[in-house]
């Protein structure tokens, strides 16, 4: 059973941490945040039991195996000047030596050595012989690690793999060590100090901080050790004794506690920065949604207000059709009810016919075909419409394609399966768009809509045989002037009151006429406006409610990853400060 670091004065302390970093940890899965990251952080929160972790790192050939062997002052690992270490190494205490290999590939070594009483190592392999097995099982580790040694050699220091792997272990918030091994093969003390300006002013330039540095021979600090008294020179010459002095004496219980506390608040400061970017990022990508939602929605404002426009102008031409009906049928009656045509007038049939051909003429004709136009231009509209849609929708597509960093939640598999199912659908009615039967359609209804005003069993007649019905039943029959016995009863001093009687009601007539036939257009083609711009709102209105509900989500998300941010850095401040003993919270 690990000897647990924490002491019970540090238990208020570690209770503070515990909360912030399982309030984190509810934050993370209530987003659906990457299982990797709730399983990186739940990892490093269970290390606050465990003991210290030290992580050596570095390139191969850097004796890395050697440095530890020093440390521990026994041969337990393999060295040699090529990639011997070919898998991870996990030492820690035992009564008795002992070599054992993991299911997980990694190598557990046991040894009766005290400072593996307190401390674990880890020996990674080189960063520059990775395989794809050993990198992950190695940035297992690095996230867990309460200090990485990173050890670089005399002859080639931070080469570029180095600096790469220093920048991950960065990344995650870690106590970060230089040791400089191989100085006895410098040629004199100007170079072991030269070197060591090097990897500070290089690890400023390049990482932003200044790191401890130690140089030292590993192979005579061993050499030394294993000679026991007799090899005090040569341990000395080695450097190795400031290395150890940092680490037991420097590193004693109280700086071990901080350590330990440190690690997991590194991990996840190092989670939350990455999820403020991602929640940043997908709320810059909402933002843009939200302008291409009220793009979409502008342009169905313009399509209706381009819709009520263009119809009224349209119908003027239908209103021009019934004015030029009524002067017609003024000078037609100015013609017929006069003194000299009284025989005709008392011949119903002829009367009727001679109306027709000089009245109503072929207005139901124009009437008809103006409303086809009509019909026409509003169906060719909404095809129109229907393909800016599918642009729009193409363009949100391809636009930030490659901008959604990190996984929270299904955003991203979300929002292109909106898009992508709502592309398909205004791509599907253009495609199966039939104008010609959708123009059937909108004149069947109009012709229902009119006859149904108009209060008359037409059956399957036209648009314009509607308007012929109205025209010759009712403005002839109304006129009062096709009785036989007109002349007798009335005489030749009413002809000219009659006349004007008639031209009243036959003006009158066709203003009711035109009431009725400009009332069911209006009506019906504003209905047809409407069911137009409900259905293209209906399918967009899965993406406007994923948008708005995501906003929402995120904007929470964020509010809350900021709030915990803060006080993980306040917590961090003060233990970076060397405040491990009060164990007060954070104000």
């Amino acid at each position: 059973m690990p000897k647990k670091i924490l002491t019970e004065s540090h238990e208020a302390l570690l209770a503070e941490e515990r909360q912030l970093l399982g309030e984190l940890q509810v934050i993370l899965a209530r987003h659906d945040a990457a299982r990797e990251d709730q399983t990186t952080l739940e990892r490093s929160i269970r290390r606050l039991d465990e003991l210290f972790l030290l992580v050596v790192a570095g390139e191969f050939n850097s004796g890395k195996s050697a440095f530890i062997n020093a440390l521990l002052g026994s041969r337990l690992l393999e060295e040699g000047v090529t990639p011997t270490t070919s898998r991870i190494h996990l030492l820690g205490y035992g009564e008795t030596s002992t070599v054992e290999v993991g299911a997980d590939g990694v190598q557990r070594v046991k040894a009766p050595v005290d400072l593996l009483r307190e401390v674990e190592i880890v020996d990674t392999p080189g960063t520059n012989a990775l395989d794809r097995e050993h990198e992950a099982i190695t940035q297992q580790y690095i996230p867990r690690s309460d200090l990485v040694l990173f050890v670089t050699s005399a002859d080639r220091t931070f080469t570029e793999s180095e600096r790469a792997f220093i920048e991950q272990i960065r990344s995650w918030g870690k106590k970060l060590v230089f040791v400089v091994n191989k100085v006895d093969i410098l040629r004199s003390e100007g170079e072991r100090e030269q070197i060591e300006r090097f990897v500070i002013e290089s690890a400023q330039r390049l990482l932003g901080f200044s790191p401890s540095v130690f140089s030292l021979s590993a192979r005579e600090a061993l050499e030394a050790k294993l000679a026991g008294e007799d090899g005090g020179e040569l341990l000395e010459k080695s450097r190795f004794p400031a290395l150890e002095g940092y680490l037991v004496d420097t590193l004693d219980d109280a700086e071990r506690v901080r350590l330990k506390l440190l690690n997991p608040l590194g991990v996840a400061l190092n989670l939350v920065d990455s999820y403020q970017t991602a929640v940043q990022g997908r709320l810059d990508i909402l933002v843009d949604d939200f302008s291409a939602l009220d793009g979409i929605e502008h342009q169905l404002d313009l399509y209706k207000e381009d819709l009520g426009r263009e119809f009224r102008f349209r119908l003027s031409d239908v209103d021009n059709v019934l004015h030029e009906l009524e002067e017609r049928g003024q000078e037609f009656l100015d013609d017929t009810v006069r003194l000299g045509r009284i025989f005709d007038l008392a011949r119903k049939t002829r009367v009727k016919e001679e109306f027709e051909r000089k009245v109503v003429l072929d207005a139901p004709e124009e009437i008809e075909q103006k409303v086809g136009q009509i019909i026409d231009w509003m169906v060719s509209a909404e095809l129109r419409q229907w393909q800016a849609l599918s642009r729009h929708v193409a363009e949100r597509q391809a636009h930030h394609a490659d901008r959604v960093m990190g996984t929270i939640g299904t955003f991203d598999q979300d929002r292109r399966q909106l898009l992508d199912t709502l592309g398909r659908a205004a791509q599907r009615t253009v495609e199966t768009y039939d104008p010609e039967a959708e123009a059937d359609r909108l004149a069947d209804s109009v012709q229902n809509s009119v006859a149904g005003l108009a209060v008359i069993e037409v059956g399957a007649i036209g648009l314009g045989a509607l308007v012929a019905a109205l025209a010759t039943t009712t403005l002839v029959d109304v006129t009062g002037i096709l009785a036989a016995s007109f002349v007798a009863v009335m005489g030749l001093f009413v002809i000219p009151a009659r006349r004007a009687k008639a031209k009243g009601e036959l003006a009158q007539k066709i203003a009711e006429l035109r009431t009725r036939l400009m009332g069911a257009l209006i009506e019906q083609f504003e209905q047809e406006s409407q069911r137009s711009l409900l259905r293209i709102r209906e399918a967009v209105a899965p993406y406007t409610r994923f948008v708005r509900a995501e906003r929402e989500r995120l904007q929470n998300m964020r509010d809350q990853v900021q709030e915990v941010s803060m006080r993980l850095g306040a917590l961090r401040r003060r233990l970076e400060g060397g405040d491990v003993g009060s164990g007060g919270p954070t104000a």
